[in-house]
């Protein structure tokens, strides 16, 4: 058991650069995509890329326990946003705090992330996992 919990870290590995790719060309080519796509997939990628890092780290845990897990990250990360001490403004002031960190709460992106992690699990229940088993 412990052998395919390795050999699954790699699969999930591979799995978080797609959703990082994702979500990074849905901000580059935002002028291209459509209004939809362009104002939330972004989000939702990066919420399904934190899931896919769960899932990686933690491969010997539940997909649901790694979807809470997900969930409560990403709401929290968003929470942080009302936060607005001078140390964290200037980190979210970087290319890579602002890719992080984000800059302003918004409640929509509390449902982007939602729907996010909840299409990776999709993904991962329907996809991965029978690759994994097959």
């Amino acid at each position: 058991m412990k052998s395919m919990l390795i050999k699954n870290k790699p699969i999930y590995f591979f799995a978080v650069m797609p959703a990082m790719a994702a979500g990074l060309a849905s901000r580059h080519f935002g002028e291209v995509l459509p209004d939809w796509v362009r104002d939330h997939f972004g989000d939702a990628c990066w919420a399904g890329m934190i899931y896919f890092g769960v899932r990686m780290v933690w491969t010997h845990r539940s997909i649901i326990w790694a979807m809470l897990l997900s969930c409560m990250f990403s709401w929290l990360i968003e929470f942080s946003q009302l936060i607005q001490t001078p140390w964290l403004i200037e980190i979210r002031s970087t290319v890579w705090g602002a890719l992080i960190l984000g800059h302003g709460f918004l409640v929509i992106d509390l449902i982007r992330y939602t729907v996010g992690i909840l299409c990776m699990v999709m993904i991962d229940r329907y996809f991965l996992r029978n690759k994994m088993d097959g």
